[in-house]
């Protein structure tokens, strides 16, 4: 089956940077669009970044400029870099990927990290 695994979440204080990463394996033929999501405590769950299979990134208004998505294809991997973060960048970040295994095409969802950002 396949999974997505996130990494690199903690507690930053404002005006830092972290460095999310997420890796998808099992039996994965071909990954298609890669995303971070974010949810904060009693907020809905909302997208971060989006990247395509050919490496065009789409950013959320309030991230553009803090934050760079990019994927490794050949280690099926994606990234989030996250500089100049602020308290409002506190949430559990998640991976998502579109993915086509030996069976079916369909979305995945990583169990998630948490990002704490003091003031």
């Amino acid at each position: 089956q396949v999974q997505l695994e996130e990494s690199g979440g903690g507690l930053v204080q404002s005006g830092g940077s972290l460095t999310l990463s997420c890796t998808a394996s099992g039996n994965i033929i071909h990954i298609y669009d890669m995303a971070w999501y974010r949810q904060a405590p009693g907020k809905q769950r909302e997208v971060v970044a989006t990247i395509t299979q050919y490496a065009h990134p789409t950013y959320e208004d309030s991230v553009k400029g803090r934050f760079t998505i990019s994927r490794d294809n050949f280690r099926k991997m994606v990234f989030l870099q996250m500089d100049s973060l602020e308290p409002e960048d506190t949430a559990v970040y998640y991976c998502n990927a579109e993915i086509a295994g030996l069976v079916s095409r369909a979305d995945y969802w990583g169990q998630g990290t948490q990002v704490t950002v003091s003031s």
